[in-house]
């Protein structure tokens, strides 16, 4: 099905048609049984029969509201214009808001890719684009969404780890933004046939699962540790070679390769320690005897 516009009639004009045509009808009839004529007693029946079927196709759309109409089971159009309108009295109306909807996903336990459990949920503003689609192509365009937003959501966080050690591809919880935007075009893909549009996605939570929350919290922080660790390392070993050009360049003391290796070993020490350094004083010689 594809929306078919139609143009609806002014709703304040056939009221007051409808109005004329019934007290009209009302007089004729009774000026016909008073002077006992059949053709204005006709006449003034068909003009008041007239004038109450005509009330019954008179409605009001409200700003970005719609009506799909359908004559016996034919679909006629969809009218998108705000106010007080008419169609034909013996139509049906279905009205399908054209406003932009949030809908709030559940917390959703999911495996991730690499199979740990993780709890995920998004919040989707969607909007009808097309009334025909989602009138007739669907039993539910609402609960169809919420039903393909779900597994919209299951689907992606299979396909993403929470979080990558090795820092290799992306993950999760490192990138948000392209896991919305994939989980953005899927969802549109599925919903294209409810003619909905999906205007913005995004994740509302995203955590590992409680029964492995605090192993991988713990996992973290030694990762955390581990990457720290690597980072003093390399400005010890740089500041080290810095002090061992620096003594060479300016003559300061000569040092045999015996004696480099062990001050290179106390910096380290020095530089790479959890704890302050504490002064030892050397009262005798790298070589003795």
């Amino acid at each position: 099905m594809t929306e078919r516009l139609i143009t609806r009639r002014s709703g304040w004009s056939f009221l007051f048609l409808s109005s004329v045509l019934f007290l009209g009808g009302i007089a004729l009839f009774s000026t016909g049984l008073a002077s006992e004529s059949l053709w204005l007693w006709i006449g003034g029946l068909i003009l008041a029969l007239t004038g109450i079927l005509l009330p019954p196709g008179l409605f009001i759309n409200q700003p970005n509201q719609s009506r799909v109409v359908t004559l016996f089971g034919r679909y006629v159009g969809t009218v998108r214009e705000n106010g007080f309108g008419w169609v034909k009295s013996f139509t049906q109306r279905r009205l399908i808001s054209l406003r932009i909807r949030t809908f709030d996903s559940d917390v959703l336990k999911v495996n991730d890719a690499v199979g740990n459990p993780v709890e995920i949920a998004a919040v989707i503003n969607w909007q009808v684009v097309d009334t025909a689609r989602a009138a007739f192509d669907v039993e539910d365009y609402e609960l169809f969404v919420k039903v393909q937003t779900e597994a919209a959501i299951r689907h992606v966080a299979s396909e993403y780890p929470y979080d990558n050690v090795e820092d290799e591809g992306p993950s999760l919880r490192a990138n948000a933004d392209d896991v919305t935007s994939t989980l953005q075009r899927e969802l549109q893909d599925r919903l294209d046939e409810a003619g909905v549009s999906v205007r913005d996605c995004r994740l509302r939570r995203l955590a590992y699962a409680p029964e492995i929350a605090g192993e991988m919290l713990r996992r973290q922080q030694a990762g955390a540790v581990i990457a720290a660790r690597k980072l003093i390392v390399r400005g010890a070993v740089s500041m080290v070679q810095d002090a061992l050009e620096q003594l060479a360049a300016e003559n300061i003391v000569e040092l045999d390769e015996e004696r480099k290796a062990a001050m290179v070993s106390n910096l380290m020490v020095v530089l790479t320690a959890d704890r302050s350094a504490q002064p030892v004083v050397n009262a005798g010689t790298l070589y003795p005897g």
